[in-house]
């Protein structure tokens, strides 16, 4: 095997390998995505069918769903 080949065949084998850390990266961050829309929202959710008028609550569901969408942007834009 030339020297030239195996050049080619580590750079094929790190390009394989940043795909693949990419990949994992983005499942972990749209995992906490997921993380947040169910303790933050769902949980806020659950406490305004208590209380619907406390403000506090509508801003912590609010504040859930724009983290919620902000972390699944940045999850999609890890794999582009």
């Amino acid at each position: 095997m030339s020297k030239w080949s195996f050049q080619q065949e580590l750079k094929r084998e790190e390009k394989e390998l940043s795909k693949t850390r990419k990949g994992n990266l983005s499942k972990f961050v749209y995992d906490l995505a997921k993380v947040t829309f169910t303790g933050v929202v769902i949980g806020g959710v659950i406490q305004l069918y208590e209380n619907p008028h406390d403000f506090g609550v509508w801003v912590m569901v609010g504040n859930g769903l724009f983290s919620t969408f902000l972390i699944a942007f940045y999850a999609n834009k890890i794999l582009k």
